[in-house]
């Protein structure tokens, strides 16, 4: 373990931030230690402890440690150690007096002898003896350990040489008991752990044993410091054999042991004995664990090192060996865990080596027996093995310059495990050899030369490693690349489609035309031109991989390219031959085939030849299993025939699925794919058709502007502006209707799986009956599983009344503590709380099932009330009559029949004389006779049972207080209830009975004194009755259903009725049977943490914002139910008293309604507790059961604590929780308030883990510092943390993306079978954590072809009530999680991990790479990457709906944005991974389709809705300025063209937002039902949410079309806080410009320019059809901040803005000033990506910009001053213009610097004269060149684009323009422009802050829903929080 033998642990390394001002002199102990002193931390901790008791042993005990560290480093190099022993030694002179004056002996030494030996007896003798805790005995001879130390130090100091030999004696068993009693895990694998529950479970002892089978394994002698203590088993001798790590070792220990036990109990049928390891379960585990292993050697053909011996009784231990010794590689292997292969090769060769030695082989390079070519020294594996390869991947990681060098110049992460697909990467050796190619960096630059003359001195070959097989080059081709058969069909069906609309008639029928379909057949020309694209672009994209390459690889490629190549002449020769009239070089062409015939056979035959390929590609896709077998199969030649189609690789093959899902998703497609084309041909091509024919015919056009080719034919400019539009939504319209074919698939599918068959509080009610059946079918495990049902479900069995009645008892348990943990979390009060639960003992107190009291309250009431007013009309059925009216209400049935025995029960417990009994038992055998004769109500009254029922309600609320001082109330209610019956209800005759002489009543009264009031010799009423909790809970449920109080609306909280409503719903849903607890899966959760909020401190809840708005006043409104909640349960009045009393709970109860780590601890650890009852209700006895689960934890008898050890023990044995918190370390060594609350939790939740990077300082070989990483686990113990396990690292962890480098660090710390990933933005809820092991199950489950290696679980956003902004994206996350899962996972098989709390199958992810890749940029979006690795390894990834997981979303506009901003560039990078074009060439057409649409097409097709309005506009603009429009429209009223109108229509659909609201819409209905679906989408589009989704769209098509142009792709954080104050104008500003404001503003200049000069439509509903929507967009694109900004439109507020805005905007940038405090530093940011990107990219932005030429060039001609000439001179001649007003702005920029501060005067004079030049030349022009005012506005129209697109031209060519000195003014003129821009936004919104009822409006559109949960947000925004006094 950590803290056993060998050297000392590091610690923390204080960094130079924190060397000063960091030691207290109050308290040290290891969190402020420096890192080279790690050895004296134990030693000052101990001090702390002890303080208060011996404070001179204290003061010895630092005095010690300073000698210690003063020794250690005399010097003081260390970081920090001058300050450490600086404050050490303050703290040692100013307490060595007091201390001394405290002193019992006369010396130092005799005080600590007399110290140490009563601390040993007390402490460690006594609890030995009485075999106490083990953490306390831990901890006992741990701080003895250190004190003897100090003792012997001590000593020696004051010349005493010899300690007394008793004392040494304990010093010597100090030391082999510290061995005994090391930190663990989950397994005390030490001999003292033996005793322990987990330990005695018969599969950890039938695994331990198998591990310490150590027979013939071949143990070196110890070395001399070598500590052996315990059992060695077969990891200690892979230990010093390889020389790994002890603490790896360790870990790998209890992970193989916790596997195999595991696996080993849940076998079937189960082994006999089970303390004997089964033969199957090592098996299972070594199949699973190596299964990527052996299809890594078959896939390179050689012979994998598993051999097993021939002796049968070594082959286990052979097995076990391999097993551990790959764990050990793997646990050892750092950042190497994420290149599988590369481990693969490393266990190939160290297997090899073992299965060499075991079998005494001799080596053929040495001639010696094998042994390991690494050595067996101390971290010889690290060392030798991993950092050799750590450190080229750091180095490559290094040259990426943190994102910003090119994909292509550096090799990440899948280019070296790459390497490894290969038989070359055997050539790398073993003992690897560091001058291999692999080892080589990629040289750049200037270093080229040298190295190569270093190389031809060194006769070293020249090749070096680059890329390998793939390069990710930014390009927009990846799409095509990725995608070419999609984009083939696309392109070929438009083809066809236009072809046929061109004939004759335009009907689809044409086709038949022989004529029509000569010319559709060329669409295969067309085929072949798009290969031969492909081809190019394959070589193009592999150049800088060619080094990479295989000759044969590379042979294909040419290949392909000739044979493209020839088929584009061979078909378009056959064609042209088929020709009958051929001219030109078409009949050269067709010369060549000779003289005779038109016939089309030959092209015929070349294009089945052509389609052969086709055909077989056809084949393989009707017969998924022959495709499977042939990818896998490894004979020649089939490997040549599929090395054609595509080449050979490691991943990707077999990835096809079973016949049933093949022809599901193909129908989807199928249908999707035939609307999409009908669509197309009939709105949009078909209409254009003849429009367009006109046009080209059409040559009398009057150009208004210097056209260069006017004498162009068929009026191409027109045609082209007309049709690409369409052209582009045709092709992006494929997204539409995946969005609606995908609403219908999942609304029919989550209508069969059962989704929202409960949704409200009355369907609960009518529904709860069957719960403990359906409970009992899914949710308890049975010796004989039943079957799983489907749909519908399955019938009803029926069962006998005590089956039943257990039943009811075991649901019970479960809900109850369900309803408990609803009370915990404060969403329920303690009435509801006790109205919801069902008793807790169910021991014969009544004999009728009893359900909760919510459905039974009021109903005893009001068969009491039905009673007394009852009239039958038939007298004699009248009983008959009544029961049926009650019975037709089952609850009421229930409450009386349960009212009534517990009525006799209750008056049986009170009543203890004998005649009193007699009497009570008379009358009730007197009321059972007559009801079972159905006489009651002729023998009884029931007018007075009212008053009897009121009566017993004031009896029972006695026995609930059970004051003794009610006992003479109790008599006299028994005496009246007595009267009642016998007076008022009894007829004369039964009275005059029980009355009579010989009655009973008679003989009691001739006897003794008054009824019931009899006290001697024994009381007739035991009051108060002896306490018992089943009794109190009997009277306190009897109460609550005898009161009339109504529960209808119980719970009340909204959260909770959805929760319980999920719940109770999910039982009726189709989920696998629960396995027994024992039997089940292991798991364990793994939650990724870095510096986010754990618990809100009281200073930030108290902190208030600008609006006077604190974080806890916040949600007090925004919950304010579960705040009273909060005070009921604290037992506190008010705010004040909370604070007083429960200060920390009320950190916890606001934490818990954040995004808090805490929350997602919380909701994790309900695993366990889940767990535990789970394995109660599965191991308890009959009678605990009737007992009940509480009971058997709150009780302490023997057999109790027995049973609740083993449920423990279960639980850790099958669940375990890591936190991995990166830097935890940092923040301890900060002391930090976050770790304060990282300890907490671990206090709160002992078996919650944290693991952090620890970084260290420690000496080498030559005693100098030298920084480490560790892999550091720790617990909590005694309020300490202790270190569990501590891993060196190779070094630094983090050098890709942070979030996977810190998960993989961590997962080597996880058990189990299965992993679920949670991030800390989650939550959990218990009633889904009880269906956590039915998940698990699905892995064992058919769910087609392959395993499932991912289980996708539902989340359910838990934000949405936070604003109308959080509304939205709730929603839309939402139908996200379920419905759009749901339909990639079934029908169309398409779905990945998207950072959901999906469950990995463990062992299959461990063996390929982890759960994320980490390359540093491409892998932005970490988690769908382990996704689309999964699925191309042969995982299978489904979706699963019957539990839900909750999660916290982005609640403000910015925030929003910020995530989808990260969520776009993450596709962006996506789009240029191998990942996607392997899933688009690997999957079938279909899949791929499914693939494109639901990735990175949505992200292209959102950009293509945005291109198209600027296609439109720009076609439109050309056509307008142009005079092509003016004169067309005079012959053909293009206005009315309907296709158009149909492409724009759909457009606007798009940017309304129905893309989204489809499937949102479907789920509401789905869960909530449709009329609350139809409800929310109308007030989601009256609170703007169609605003809210079109301004998504402009934030996904800026970062989505920036990152595959420029890159520039980052992590963004977003924060978790709650969003409500008020955004900075120029915040907004910064945020937007460049992604909304800009493009808004040149959508909106077109509109204008296309207003003003283009031909106005005949209808204004065509006019308004087509501009309408982009209207909408250029509003929504330039007000949608400022309208969802909090405050946006109050006065006081929009002032701020501006002075805060004329701030920045004129402040200078300078060195180190942030982008939020001037505008040139923001300015300079948002250029950066500019900086970076290749000559590729200045040039496309180059290309871009000059768009914004257009505009002066088509206006120029259109002003009065030219007189309507149209010579290019009038062009030219603008552009003096242009030089002018840059030369203006020049001369005053270089004034300004020339002049400054001492020539003032001669600035403003230079100013003057340029004005007044400026307005001479506007006068002179109005005067003699007839210049008008509307000129000047055209010309304004005209030169502000073309200014502005020189400015993105100079920006984009910046080197150039700083070497001419032209940059000042680019920065000038870039501010002017910014100026204008913000004025122009910053003045609407400044208007309409004039007026008050804007803002108001504002306030309630965006807090709506806060309203409704009573958050007076009003109040709160305007800053009068009302402040509340307290007398």
């Amino acid at each position: 373990m950590a803290t056993s033998g060998g050297p000392e642990p590091p610690q923390r390394r204080l960094s130079r931030t924190y060397t000063t001002g960091t030691f207290s002199t109050e308290v040290f102990d290891s969190q402020v230690v420096p890192s080279s002193l790690a050895s004296i931390a134990s030693i000052l901790r101990v001090a702390n402890e002890i303080e208060a008791e011996s404070p001179r042993v204290a003061y010895l005990c630092r005095f010690y440690a300073f000698d210690k560290a003063h020794r250690m480093d005399p010097n003081s190099s260390g970081r920090g150690v001058r300050q450490f022993k600086t404050a050490l030694l303050q703290r040692l002179e100013r307490d060595d007096e007091s201390s001394k004056a405290n002193r019992k002996q006369r010396t130092d030494a005799r005080e600590i002898q007399d110290y140490y030996q009563k601390f040993y007896d007390k402490y460690v003798k006594d609890l030995d003896k009485a075999h106490g805790d083990r953490a306390q005995l831990a901890k006992a001879y741990h701080t003895a350990g250190v004190l003897f130390e100090v003792l012997v130090g001590v000593t020696k100091t004051e010349g005493v040489d010899v300690v007394d030999e008793k004392i040494m004696s304990t010093g010597r068993d100090l030391e082999q008991k510290k061995e005994i009693f090391a930190p663990y895990n989950i397994l005390p694998l030490d001999s003292a752990g033996a005793s322990q529950a987990i330990m005695q479970l018969q599969e950890i002892k039938a695994a331990l044993e198998a591990l310490r089978n150590i027979r013939g394994l071949p143990f070196p002698p110890p070395k001399k410091n070598d500590h052996i203590t315990g059992e060695r088993d077969v990891l200690d001798w892979l230990k010093v054999t390889f020389g790994f790590q002890k603490d790896n070792v360790a870990n790998q220990r209890e992970h193989l042991i916790l596997l195999l036990a595991n696996v080993q109990v849940a076998l079937r049928p189960a082994p006999e004995p089970l303390y004997k390891l089964d033969d199957r379960a090592i098996t299972k585990v070594m199949h699973r664990l190596f299964k990527n292993y052996r299809t890594w050697c078959k896939f390179l053909g050689r012979q994998a090192s598993l051999q097993l011996p021939e002796i049968h009784h070594d082959v286990q231990q052979r097995k076990i060996l391999y097993m551990a010794l790959y764990l050990l590689i793997w646990g050892e292997a750092a950042n190497l865990r994420f290149m599988p292969e590369c481990l693969c090769y490393i266990y190939h060769h160290m297997a090899w080596e073992v299965c060499g030695m075991l079998s005494g082989k001799v080596s053929y390079v040495t001639g010696e027996n094998i042994k390991p070519v690494y050595g067996s020294d101390d971290y010889s594996f690290l060392t030798k093995v991993v950092t050799p390869i750590y450190k080229i991947i750091r180095k490559e990681a290094e040259s990426n310059r943190n994102g910003t060098a090119p994909h292509s110049s550096w090799r990440n992460y899948d280019d070296l495990n790459e390497y490894f697909w290969s038989v070359d990467c055997f050539r790398l050796g073993w003992p690897m050899r560091a001058e291999d190619n692999f080892f080589r960096q990629r040289v750049e630059g200037s270093n080229i030369a040298q190295m190569q003359f270093r190389r031809r001195k060194q006769k070293q070959p020249a090749r070096h490693l680059n890329k390998t097989g793939f390069v990710e080059i930014r390009s927009f081709w990846h799409l095509f690349r990725s995608f070419d058969r999609m984009w083939t069909f696309l392109i070929l069906s438009l083809q066809a489609m236009i072809v046929i609309a061109w004939s004759g008639s335009g009907s689809p029928t044409a086709v038949f035309n022989n004529a029509v379909f000569k010319k559709v057949l060329s669409i295969f020309i067309t085929a072949a031109g798009l290969r031969f694209l492909q081809a190019v672009l394959d070589i193009i994209f592999n150049i800088k991989a060619y080094h990479s390459l295989s000759f044969f690889f590379i042979v294909r490629l040419l290949l392909k390219l000739l044979v493209a190549l020839s088929w584009v002449i061979i078909l378009s020769a056959c064609y042209v031959h088929s020709w009958e009239n051929p001219t030109g070089l078409t009949k050269t062409i067709r010369s060549w085939f000779g003289p005779n015939g038109t016939s089309p056979s030959l092209y015929v035959i070349a294009v089945i030849i052509y389609l052969v390929p086709n055909m077989l590609g056809a084949a393989f896709f009707i017969f998924p299993n022959l495709r499977r077998w042939s990818e896998n199969s490894d004979r020649y030649p089939i490997r040549l025939f599929l090395w054609w189609s595509q080449p050979r690789l490691f991943l990707g093959r077999g990835m096809h699925e079973g016949h049933f899902t093949l022809i599901k998703y193909t129908l989807f497609w199928i249908l999707l794919l035939a609307s999409k084309l009908v669509f197309s041909y009939y709105i949009e091509i078909k209409p254009l058709v003849g429009p367009t024919q006109r046009m080209m015919a059409f040559n009398n056009i009057v150009w208004t502007w210097h056209e260069f080719f006017p004498h162009a034919r068929k009026n191409i400019g027109a045609v082209i502006s007309l049709w690409a539009p369409v052209i582009l939504v045709y092709f992006m319209d494929t997204q539409i209707w995946y969005s609606v074919y995908s609403t219908l698939s999942g609304g029919v599918t989550g209508a069969f799986m059962r989704l929202g068959e409960i949704r409200t509080l009355g369907m609960l009610r009518s529904r709860f009956r069957s719960l403990p059946a359906s409970f009992n079918a899914r949710m308890v495990a049975h010796e004989q599983p039943l079957r799983r049902s489907y749909f519908f479900g399955r019938k009803a069995v029926p069962v006998d009344p005590e089956t039943q009645k257990m039943q009811a008892a075991k649901f019970a348990q479960m809900w109850n503590e369900i309803i408990c943990s609803f009370r915990e979390e404060d969403l329920i009060s303690n009435r509801e709380r006790d109205l919801m639960l069902v008793p807790y003992s169910t021991t014969s107190y009544v004999s009728t099932v009893q359900w909760p009291p919510f459905l039974l309250a009021s109903k005893a009431p009001m068969a009491v009330q039905m009673a007394a007013e009852f009239d039958a009309r038939d007298p004699e059925k009248r009983d008959a009559e009544l029961w049926r009216k009650i019975q037709s209400d089952e609850y009421m049935r229930s409450a009386v029949e349960e009212c009534y025995e517990s009525m006799k029960k209750v008056l049986d417990k009170i009543i203890q004389g004998e005649a009193e009994k007699k009497i009570i038992d008379e009358l009730f055998s007197e009321v059972d006779k007559h009801i079972e004769g159905g006489t009651l109500l002729a023998n009884f009254k029931m007018t007075a049972l009212p008053s009897l029922r009121d009566q017993f309600v004031d009896l029972i609320s006695c026995l609930v207080k059970a004051d003794s001082a009610d006992g003479d109330r109790v008599i006299i209610l028994l005496q009246d209830m007595f009267e009642v019956v016998t007076h008022d209800m009894m007829i004369d005759e039964a009275r005059v009975k029980l009355e009579s002489s010989h009655g009973p009543l008679a003989r009691s009264q001739s006897k003794r004194g008054q009824l019931f009031a009899t006290v001697k010799p024994n009381p007739a009423v035991l009051f108060p009755p002896p306490k018992d909790e089943a009794w109190s809970e009997q009277l306190n449920r009897l109460l609550l259903l005898l009161k009339n109080e109504a529960a209808m609306d119980v719970p009340t909280n909204l959260e909770a009725r959805r929760r319980i409503a999920f719940f109770t719903n999910s039982l009726f849903m189709d989920m696998p049977p629960a396995p027994f607890v024992r039997n089940m899966l292991s798991f364990s959760v793994l939650t990724p943490y870095y510096n986010e909020e754990i618990i809100y401190t009281k200073k930030t809840l108290h902190e208030e914002n600008e609006d006077g708005i604190s974080v806890l006043f916040y949600l007090q409104k925004i919950y304010p139910d579960e705040w009273d909640n909060f005070l009921e349960r604290v037992e506190c009045e008010n705010e004040s008293g909370v604070w007083e009393k429960k200060e920390l709970e009320l950190q916890c109860w606001a934490s818990y309604r954040g995004q808090t780590l805490s929350r997602t601890v919380r909701g994790m650890m309900y695993y366990r507790r889940a767990l535990e009852l789970q394995a109660f209700l599965d191991m308890a006895q009959k009678d605990d059961i009737e007992r009940g689960y509480k009971v058997t934890k709150t009780q302490e008898d023997e057999k109790r604590q027995a049973l609740s050890a083993k449920m423990e023990a279960v639980a850790d044995l099958k669940f375990s929780y890591v936190a991995t918190c990166q830097i935890y370390g940092i923040q301890l060594l900060q002391n930090d308030q976050r770790a304060s609350d990282i300890k907490y939790l671990m206090r709160s939740y002992p078996s919650l883990r944290v693991a952090y990077i620890d970084e260290c300082e420690e000496r080498d070989e030559r005693s100098s510092l030298q920084k480490a990483y560790y892999s550091v686990l720790v617990k909590a113990a005694d309020n300490e943390n202790q270190e569990i396990y501590r891993i060196k690292l190779p070094g630094a962890v983090k050098i890709g993306e942070g979030k996977p480098e810190n998960q993989n660090h961590a997962i080597i710390f996880t058990r189990g079978e299965a992993l679920q990933t949670i991030d800390m933005n989650q939550d959990n809820y218990l009633e889904e954590a009880v269906k956590m092991r039915n998940l698990l199950e699905e892995f064992n489950a058919d769910h087609g072809v392959r395993r499932p290696s991912i289980l996708g679980v539902r989340e359910h956003i838990f934000t949405g009530s936070v604003s109308s902004l959080a509304w939205f994206m709730s929603n839309q996350e939402t139908s996200f999680v379920t419905i759009g899962q749901r339909v990639l996972a079934n029908p169309l098989k398409v779905r990945f991990h998207y950072g959901h709390p999906d469950v990995f199958d463990r062992l299959f992810h461990i063996t390929r790479g982890g759960i994320s890749k980490a390359s540093k940029v491409i892998n932005l979006s970490e988690d769908i990457f382990a996704g689309f690795n999964s699925t191309l390894r042969r995982g299978n990834v489904t979706h699963h709906e019957y539990i839900q997981v909750g999660k916290g979303r982005d609640v403000g506009l910015n925030q929003i944005s910020l995530f989808e901003a990260k969520v776009a560039n993450g596709n962006g990078e996506q789009t240029l991974s191998r990942d996607i074009y392997r899933l688009g060439h690997r999957f079938d057409f279909f899949r791929m389709m499914s693939c494109y649409v639901t990735t990175i097409g949505f992200y292209f097709n959102t950009m293509l809705v945005v291109l198209t309005v600027y296609v439109f506009l720009y076609g439109r603009l050309y056509i307008a300025l142009s005079g092509l429009e003016k004169s067309l429209l005079t012959r053909a009223k293009l206005e009315n063209d309907v296709s158009l109108q149909a492409a724009l229509a759909s457009q606007s659909l798009v940017q309304l937002g129905l893309l989204m609201a489809l499937p949102m819409v479907m789920e509401i209905g789905l869960e909530r039902g449709f009329r609350t679906a139809l409800s929310d989408f109308v007030i989601m589009q009256l609170q703007l949410a169609s605003v809210f989704f079109t301004f998504s769209l402009g934030t996904k098509t800026h970062f989505y079309g920036r990152t595959i142009f420029h890159g520039g792709a980052k992590y963004r954080s977003t924060g978790r806080g709650f969003v409500v104050r008020h955004e900075k104008f120029a915040e907004n500003y910064r945020l937007y410009s460049r992604s909304h404001f800009i493009k808004g503003f040149e959508i909106m200049m077109l509109l204008i320019v296309y207003n003003v000069y283009g031909a106005s439509p005949s209808s204004a509903i065509a006019y308004l059809l087509i501009t309408f929507s982009m209207w909408f967009l250029v509003g929504t694109w330039l007000f949608a901040p400022f309208l969802f900004n909090p405050s946006g439109f109050e006065w006081q507020k929009i002032v701020e803005d501006w002075d805060d805005w004329n701030k920045w905007i004129y402040s200078k940038g300078r060195i180190g000033v942030p982008a939020n405090k001037s505008w040139e530093s923001w300015w300079e940011e948002e250029q950066e990506h500019l900086k970076y990107t290749g000559v590729r990219g200045r040039i496309l932005e180059v290309l871009l910009s000059m768009r914004f030429f257009l505009y002066q060039y088509g206006l120029v001609y259109h002003l009065h001053i030219t007189h309507h000439h149209k010579n290019l001179s009038i062009y030219g001649l603008s552009w003096l213009v242009i030089v002018a007003v840059l030369g203006i702005v020049k001369i005053i920029s270089a004034g300004r610097q020339r002049f400054k501060a001492d020539l003032q005067l001669m600035f403003r004079l230079l100013k003057g004269l340029l004005f007044i030049g400026f307005v001479s030349i506007v006068v002179v022009l109005f005067l003699f060149a007839h210049l008008t005012v509307g000129d000047l506005f055209a010309s304004i129209l005209a030169f502000m684009p073309t200014g502005w697109g020189l400015l993105q031209i100079a920006q984009a060519c910046r080197p150039l323009v700083e070497q001419i000195g032209m940059w000042d003014s680019v920065r000038a003129l870039g501010r002017t422009y910014e100026f204008i821009m913000g004025l122009l936004l910053f003045t609407p919104v400044a208007i309409l802050a004039w007026f008050p009822f804007v803002s108001e409006f504002q306030t309630r559109l965006l807090f709506n829903q806060a309203f409704s949960r009573g958050l007076q947000i009003s109040r709160i925004l305007a800053g009068k929080k009302k402040k509340v006094s307290e007398d």
